[in-house]
């Protein structure tokens, strides 16, 4: 990471415009306002059994090591698959149970809990980092002052992409690097733009033990996993290896096989940003909760604020062939991506940690989602999910994944590919 000269750093950050984003209560929602709208029950149908046949094709490319996924609409799990392995060496299949890392999902539980102790009173969007942790300190005195809950959580705090990520792998501890960010030059001043972060985000950790007095594992398992019935859900390697069931990370070897190997430690390290395991049959929970359909948990009030979209994300939007070809627009909300995928608002997100990635994302107006782990390095099951928006929105069908050719496809087509065959039409 090559650091800017103290000048340069003060010369852009009075170039940027001295106006703060409104705190995250005051932006305007993703989807408060967008009229619910069914999708028509055959199109539904035709997806999932293209998704079975793309599941298919991907089992037999040993494109994954093990996988689970699921597709929830209207509170409903309409399909939840699960194959290969949980332990490739032991042959161990993977089960609808079997508990996967997160990794970058686990923001979404943080701002989740941090909206509920908002609601409680215990603190706000708005409450400046400084005034709740002694030691908290950026580069800039200025942005020091104004950086806020919501900043941290809307990764627009002010710092480069990824900072201390790389010390982090290193097995730098998390308590010192938090220590370590005024050692980094701003790139703007808080609320102005976009920087993901992993372990400026986990002050929130730290913000919350503050204004509770209660860890922020229990929090969140008090205020959602044991309200949500995610009974496999948890923070932490040894949680992970204590699972009745669960998936070893794998790395590729030879002849198209896969090799586990000892879960890392490192994002471990910053819970908030990418500390929780969970199963299929937990996710597909959650993701019924972040639709509106768990009043009781997370009410629509609460999910407004989390899912509206606070900074600008241009590069989202060019990330990979298939953002690039349905993408218009990209933003970040609070452990959110807000896409406007084809004229649809669609809230996203993904996560990779060493031999595991994950995905999620779900359209509002249709209140369709879907939500796929698996536990190795490989990318082809990350163009699947588009696949299944691309049939549930009745787009032009594109390999993104590559399990029907050899490579996946690059752009969308310029004209709408041939009709499905009859088979694939109906119930």
């Amino acid at each position: 990471m090559q650091a800017q000269s103290q000048t340069q750093a003060q010369t852009q950050l009075q170039a940027q415009p001295q106006v703060r984003a409104a705190p995250a209560s005051a932006l305007p929602p993703a989807s408060a306002n967008i009229p619910s709208e069914e999708l028509p029950q055959a199109r539904v149908q035709a997806t999932l059994m293209d998704y079975q046949r793309w599941l298919d094709e991907l089992d037999a490319r040993h494109g994954a090591a093990g996988l689970a996924t699921a597709v929830v609409i209207d509170d409903k799990v309409v399909f939840e698959h699960t194959q290969g392995y949980a332990n490739a060496a032991a042959r161990t299949p993977v089960t609808a149970i079997t508990v996967f890392r997160l990794a970058s999902l686990s923001k979404a539980f943080a701002t989740a809990v941090t909206g509920l102790e908002v609601d409680a009173g215990k603190l706000g969007w708005d409450t400046k980092l400084v005034n709740v942790l002694p030691y908290f300190k950026l580069k800039d005195v200025q942005s020091t002052e104004l950086a806020t809950v919501a900043d941290i959580l809307g990764q627009r705090v002010g710092l480069p992409h990824n900072t201390y990520d790389n010390l982090l792998e290193d097995d730098v501890p998390y308590d010192e690097l938090v220590r370590k960010l005024d050692e980094v030059e701003n790139t703007c001043a808080p609320g102005v733009c976009y920087g993901y972060q992993n372990v400026a985000f986990s002050l929130i950790g730290d913000v919350l033990f503050a204004r509770t007095g209660n860890f922020f594992d229990k929090l969140v398992e008090q205020d959602i996993f044991k309200p949500l019935h995610m009974q496999t859900a948890s923070y932490g390697r040894a949680a992970l290896e204590s699972s009745k069931s669960w998936a070893q990370p794998h790395h590729a070897g030879r002849n198209q096989s896969w090799v586990p190997f000892e879960p890392k430690d490192a994002y471990y390290r910053v819970a908030p940003a990418a500390g929780v395991n969970a199963s299929i049959r937990d996710m597909e929970l959650w993701l019924i909760a972040q639709m509106g359909g768990r009043q009781d948990v997370l009410p629509t009030t609460l999910l407004d604020v989390l899912h509206a979209p606070g900074v600008a994300t241009p590069t989202e939007v060019r990330a990979t062939p298939w953002r690039h070809a349905r993408l218009s627009n990209a933003s970040y909300a609070l452990g959110w991506r807000v896409y406007t995928y084809n004229g649809e608002t669609l809230l996203f997100h993904a996560g990779a940690v060493a031999g595991y990635r994950t995905m999620i994302g779900f359209f509002p107006k249709y209140h369709a989602g879907v939500v796929t782990l698996w536990n190795s390095s490989g990318a082809m099951p990350s163009g699947l999910m588009p696949m299944v928006f691309d049939d549930l929105l009745g787009l032009p069908h594109v390999d993104w994944a590559g399990v029907e050719s050899a490579t996946p496809a690059k752009t969308a087509p310029a004209k709408p590919a041939r009709k499905k065959s009859r088979k694939h039409q109906q119930h």
